[in-house]
């Protein structure tokens, strides 16, 4: 046994097992196999370790994240309602006059108005991201998530090595992706002409994209593959290669200023002329929506909102977040947040005096910043020093709402061992921490759970992501 995660379920707590033993359903890597695959262009200038073998996820880690998906699309559209109603100063509560106007001045924060306006336009009412991506970590008490991605990278890795490892049992994720573009093609169908649009800033995707375009094309969507830039624009209509466009997937941030043309995207969009998707609405590609989530004033509305078993679900599964606002606090009054030394915070700032224990906290950049991806503005609390977490705190504080900055509990990952190929092309075990992403795509408002991606990192690394000295793997979600 690899590793066991404890699930909360109620009072009692239930283990299950993530299973690294060999099984005889899931095919064995050779080492002359990925000596050949890591030459692949799709995996051209990255490096990681690999293994002879997939994760295995077993029943109860399967069940717990079909459940988790449709819980996800409800929450999505939930803080949409909330964002709307909180946006237009309407009440959000069934039979209480409850107005939440600071919802929207959080989520609008640092935006461009043509952006907030479009977001909100009725265009763009219950436009949900095709493809939701959760990150997972197994923690002592379950799962905890730390982000809903809705522009998630990895959709063609995670199926390519599906089908190094697992083979004919692969999820087919390029055609659940291709199914999610064409279902917003509405009428149109497989007459529609889509492109998957990558940003400079992700050019490292391009060749999964690029793969992903193949692959699509095979299954006779019309599909092109290339910049944002390449686009041109006549009449409130889009053309890529002379070909006027139907649908885009977008592969780029919303932060991303290079991108000039994106009121001109949006004004396609808002003429009925053209699909983009994600749609461009900052406010679903905000963390600061988790700790919405845990905000007690905001309690009331998430219980009328979602049904128990979601609420549930994910209130065991998200940690408690907290936005960091420099707002000061009236006297006599205290933050609702971590405590130092058994004491409320009267402002954020007395976090910085907060005990290496009690800095078991995660800082990060919410969204719509340079900083607010790739983990590249993410500050583990107790692994810096007293000065350097002052520091944090007090740059966070000092530069919102550009960007706003949030705080996580942190869930420390279970150590767990995997085989791994050394360079000598001999398996060993390796000890690391663990990260499941799982891909939902979205037909007909469901969340389809077709493949989850294992992110294994030596146990020493706390920020889980790719390295060269982690392991990339499928998962087994059947």
């Amino acid at each position: 046994m690899a590793g066991c995660v404890p699930v909360a379920r109620g009072k009692e707590t239930r283990i299950f097992k993530l299973t690294t033993d060999s099984s005889d359903c899931i095919p064995s890597l050779s080492w002359d196999e990925i000596e050949c695959l890591r030459k692949a262009p799709l995996f051209a200038n990255k490096s990681w370790k690999w293994s002879n073998q997939a994760w295995q996820l077993p029943t109860d880690a399967i069940d717990f994240l079909h459940k988790l998906g449709n819980a996800g699309v409800s929450f999505f559209r939930a803080l949409e309602r909330l964002y709307l109603k909180s946006a237009k100063g309407e009440r959000v509560l069934r039979n209480k006059n409850f107005t939440t106007p600071w919802v929207a001045g959080y989520l609008d924060a640092g935006k461009p108005q043509w952006l907030v306006n479009h977001s909100r336009s009725s265009a763009m009412h219950g436009v949900l991201p095709p493809v939701l991506r959760p990150d997972l970590l197994p923690a002592r008490d379950g799962f905890a998530l730390t982000e809903w991605d809705s522009v998630p990278g990895g959709i063609g890795l995670t199926d390519h090595l599906g089908r190094i490892y697992m083979r004919e049992d692969a999820p087919e994720m390029a055609k659940a992706f291709g199914q999610s573009l064409l279902e917003q093609a509405g009428e149109l169908g497989r007459n529609a002409q889509f492109a998957i649009l990558v940003s400079e800033e992700s050019a490292t995707y391009l060749p999964e994209m690029e793969w992903l375009g193949e692959e699509l094309r095979k299954d006779g969507i019309q599909i092109e593959v290339g910049e944002p830039g390449l686009v041109s624009f006549e009449n409130d209509c889009a053309y890529f290669n002379d070909k006027k466009l139907d649908v885009i997937y977008r592969f780029w941030e919303l932060f991303d200023t290079e991108i000039t043309t994106m009121p001109k995207f949006a004004k396609c969009v808002e003429a009925g002329n053209l699909v983009v998707t994600p749609g461009m609405r900052p406010f679903l590609e905000e963390k600061l929506a988790l700790a919405l989530f845990h905000h007690p004033r905001l309690q009331g509305y998430w219980q009328e909102s979602l049904s128990r078993e979601d609420s549930e679900l994910l209130l065991k599964t998200i940690p408690s977040s907290w936005i960091l606002d420099p707002a000061p606090v009236p006297p006599g009054a205290s933050i609702d947040g971590p405590l130092v030394s058994g004491d409320r915070l009267q402002n954020w700032k007395e976090l910085g005096k907060a005990s290496k224990k009690e800095r078991s906290l995660i800082l990060k950049a919410s969204g719509f910043h340079e900083t607010a991806w790739g983990a590249r503005s993410v500050v583990v609390g107790e692994d810096v020093s007293s000065d350097d977490w002052t520091h944090s705190i007090e740059h966070a504080l000092a530069n919102f709402p550009n960007p706003v900055s949030i705080l996580q509990e942190f869930k420390k990952p279970v150590t767990m061992s995997h085989p791994v190929y050394n360079e000598d092309g001999m398996i060993v075990p390796m000890k690391g921490r663990l990260r499941i992403s799982p891909y939902y795509f979205l037909n007909a408002g469901k969340a389809n759970l077709t493949g989850a991606l294992a992110t294994f990192c030596p146990a020493d690394k706390k920020i889980i992501h790719g390295m060269k000295d982690g392991a990339l793997l499928p998962c087994t979600i059947t």
